[in-house]
C-alpha cells in the first residue's frame, strides 16, 4: 500500500520534470473583429498551403489521423474504408446542410448505415432520447469543422441546429470533413474568430463550442494512457481542396 508521503513524494518528482510555465498576457479583445477576421483570410489566402501542412504535422502529433480529397465527392470513398477497416457499420452524420453536402446516399451505397441528424431541434423529449441512443449506438460520426489550428493540430466544433454534439463525442470514430475556409494559424487567430461569431451572433449559435485536439485520453496516477474513455478513441480529419462552403 502507497503512504501519504510516498504518494506526495511521486507527485513532487513528476513535477520536477517540468520546465517553469512561460510568460504569458491576456490578449487584447479586437475592437472591430469582422474585419480582424477578414484580414486573417487575406493572409492566409496567401500560405494556406504551409498552413495546412503544419495542421497536418501537428495534428498527427497528437494523434489523429490526415486524410486528403479533391472534392467533397472523395469523402465517402474514405470514410468508407475508415469503416471497413475498422468492421464499423453505423454512421451517424450532421445534416447535410450544415456538413456542406449530402454524402448520404453514397455513404449507403458502400454498405454504411447511415443516419442524418435532423435539421433542427426534435420538440419531443421521448423522441430527444431515442436519437441520443441511436447516436451511441453508432460507430462511426461524421461531421464537419468551424475552425482547424494549425499551431495545435486542434479542431473546433460547434453545436447547433443538425449539428448536435454529440455526433462527435458518443461514436468511438470520429471523422471530420474541412476545406480551406477552416485554417487558421494559431490559438490567437482562433480567439478572433470566436470573437466575431460573438459578435455578429452567427448561427449556428448552439451551446457549446469544442475543442478537439487528438483522441480522447485518459491516464492514472500510474501514468497508464487509455483512449476512448471519455469520446472517440480515433479521430480522423478529411481536407477537401475544392471548397464547401459558399
Amino acid at each position: 500500500m502507497t503512504t501519504r508521503a510516498e504518494f506526495l513524494a511521486r507527485i513532487r518528482a513528476e513535477m520536477q520534470k517540468t520546465q517553469g510555465l512561460f510568460a504569458a498576457s491576456t490578449a487584447p479583445r479586437p475592437a472591430q473583429p469582422r474585419a480582424a477576421v477578414e484580414a486573417i483570410r487575406r493572409e492566409l489566402a496567401e500560405r494556406w498551403p504551409e498552413t495546412l501542412e503544419r495542421f497536418r504535422r501537428e495534428f498527427g502529433r497528437v494523434g489523429g489521423v490526415f486524410h486528403r480529397a479533391a472534392a467533397l465527392a472523395e469523402v465517402p470513398h474514405l470514410v468508407a474504408g475508415i469503416a471497413r477497416e475498422r468492421e464499423a457499420h453505423r454512421l451517424v452524420a450532421w445534416h447535410p446542410a450544415a456538413l456542406g453536402g449530402d454524402l448520404g446516399p453514397a455513404l449507403t451505397a458502400r454498405g454504411l448505415d447511415v443516419l442524418p441528424m435532423p435539421p433542427g431541434e426534435l420538440a419531443e423529449a421521448a423522441e430527444r432520447q431515442a436519437l441520443r441512443a441511436r447516436i451511441a449506438e453508432a460507430e462511426l460520426g461524421l461531421t464537419g469543422v468551424d475552425l482547424a489550428i494549425a499551431e495545435t493540430g486542434t479542431l473546433v466544433v460547434r453545436s447547433g441546429a443538425g449539428r448536435p454534439r454529440s455526433t462527435s463525442l458518443l461514436p468511438p470514430y470520429h471523422v471530420a470533413v474541412f476545406d480551406r475556409g477552416a485554417l487558421v494559424e494559431s490559438l490567437a487567430q482562433a480567439g478572433v474568430v470566436l470573437e466575431a461569431w460573438h459578435a455578429a451572433g452567427a448561427p449556428p449559435a448552439g451551446a457549446v463550442v469544442s475543442f478537439i485536439t487528438g483522441p480522447s485520453r485518459t491516464a492514472d496516477i500510474e501514468l497508464t494512457l487509455t483512449r476512448g474513455v471519455h469520446g472517440p478513441r480515433e479521430v480522423h480529419a478529411i481536407f477537401v481542396d475544392a471548397e464547401t462552403r459558399g
